[in-house]
């Protein structure tokens, strides 16, 4: 494979790498503060972020001038992402990144399943087989371990048993 081919390859695993990031990052500012508040902070970012690579690279035209079809779909998109991250935000103020980030990535496993109920994609045994692996690594790593239960030490003190006559 060219390094052409395989381009769409380091950007998924760039994409990958920041959102390890944004869970760590967004774990620690979602911390006294409304979850909602802190989509809020994050989705200005990104539009200031995203704004000025639009410009920068000449790729900036009308959304009026877009076909019907690609703003319904970059709508409804954009309101899937904000509804994502509505709920992403708050299971972080609830539980460890630990635990939802795992949880978090069951998208890979619908992102399969729709893509091949909705978008008519083929799977072959290895994707199947692939999607369940993850379906079952999700399961073992968002179960939050046990506490440990600890004998009683040997060496600490006990009261004395109640005798009675």
């Amino acid at each position: 494979m060219s390094n052409a081919s395989l381009a769409w390859f380091w950007f998924a695993l760039g994409s990958a790498g920041f959102a390890a990031l944004t869970n760590i990052f967004a774990k620690v500012g979602v911390e006294g503060i409304p979850s909602n508040m802190a989509t809020w902070v994050r989705v200005v970012v990104i539009l200031v972020v995203a704004s000025i690579l639009v410009v920068a690279r000449g790729e900036w035209q009308s959304p009026a001038a877009m076909p019907n079809k690609t703003l319904v779909f970059l709508l409804l998109s954009g309101i899937a992402t904000g509804l994502s991250w509505l709920c992403f935000f708050r299971a972080l103020q609830l539980a460890d990144a630990s635990l939802v980030a795992p949880v978090d990535k069951l998208s890979v496993v619908l992102v399969m399943l729709f893509g091949y109920l909705f978008l008519k994609e083929k799977l072959g045994w290895q994707q199947w087989l692939g999607g369940f692996l993850i379906l079952a690594g999700v399961l073992l790593v968002a179960k939050k371990p046990a506490e440990a239960t600890k004998a009683p030490d040997a060496s600490a003190p006990t009261a004395p048993a109640a005798t009675s006559n």
